[in-house]
């Protein structure tokens, strides 16, 4: 996990937004790369797994419970 003043970045596996709606102010997107940042965000947490990514679901759902948000796969469906 990324942070700087304004904004946290977690890195989670390609294609984490297949079939999920993250909720606002959250905001998936592809490639990471931070442009006009004046400076490198500092790291703030690494898993000490062997791989650098935060679990997807359970960051959706800790996302969906802050925001108070339901999650994706349980609102109604429409026929």
């Amino acid at each position: 996990m990324y942070a700087d003043a304004g904004h946290w970045w977690w890195l989670v596996p390609a294609d984490s937004d297949y079939a999920l709606e993250w909720p606002a102010p959250a905001h998936y997107a592809t490639g990471a790369v931070v442009l006009d940042a004046p400076r490198v965000p500092p790291l703030l947490h690494r898993p000490h797994d062997t791989l650098p990514y935060t679990p997807p679901i359970p960051l959706y759902l800790a996302l969906c419970q802050v925001t108070g948000t339901i999650p994706t796969w349980s609102r109604p469906i429409s026929a």
